[in-house]
């Protein structure tokens, strides 16, 4: 979910199928960082022990896993 400064609804960023194990799909994130240097975002999705990027830009259906098998309760 997206707010931008003065918005009075919302836009979908990324997850928008609901919880799951998909590359479109999160389970139980827990923390999220902006790589501004991307234009991404960086999720902490817990329940599936794995960290991905989602682009921020137009039209991204699906993250990006940037490690896996890990188990993280945030990011630093």
């Amino acid at each position: 979910m997206q707010w931008k400064n003065g918005d009075t609804t919302n836009g979908q960023v990324v997850a928008g199928k609901g919880s799951g194990n998909g590359l479109n799909q999160l389970f139980r994130p827990t923390d999220v960082l902006i790589d501004k240097e991307t234009d991404s975002l960086i999720i902490c999705d817990r329940g599936n022990r794995r960290v991905v990027r989602w682009s921020r830009r137009s039209g991204t259906t699906q993250g990006e896993i940037l490690i896996d098998s890990i188990a993280s309760h945030g990011l630093a």
